[in-house]
């Protein structure tokens, strides 16, 4: 998986993730000021949305579940199951008040430091 400048195309940083492993992205939310975290998984060379925990429905948030999809609570969050979405790619832009953060095997990347605020970003698992 990379992470890359999606003007310049610089590479940001690479991390090994073979078919089936999973990484995540949490941010906090501007509107309801508390953290996301969108967790994703190398499905068949694709990336594949496996779960989303969060703690407020409302703006910019999913209202209501769709055919597949399942919501439990994780003490005070909630996370919705069951996604049937897979991308080539993930975009982000980097927080500019709060950080975004990259969990990856095992390993916790602030993505303000490795890019820099408000870097427009590339996910890709080439």
């Amino acid at each position: 998986m990379q992470i890359r400048d999606s003007v310049s195309g610089k590479v940001y940083g690479k991390w090994s993730l073979e078919e089936g492993g999973e990484f995540s992205i949490e941010f906090i939310h501007s509107v309801h000021q508390s953290p996301v975290r969108e967790t994703f998984r190398n499905e068949n060379g694709t990336i594949r949305l496996v779960k989303v925990r969060f703690f407020s429905f409302g703006a910019g948030m999913q209202s209501g579940l769709e055919e597949g999809q399942t919501l439990t609570r994780d003490g005070d969050a909630m996370v919705i199951t069951g996604y049937s979405v897979s991308l080539k790619e993930l975009n982000y832009i980097v927080g500019t008040l709060w950080d975004h953060m990259l969990f990856i095997n095992g390993e916790a990347v602030n993505l303000r430091e490795l890019c820099g605020r408000n870097a427009h970003i590339v996910i890709g698992l080439k």
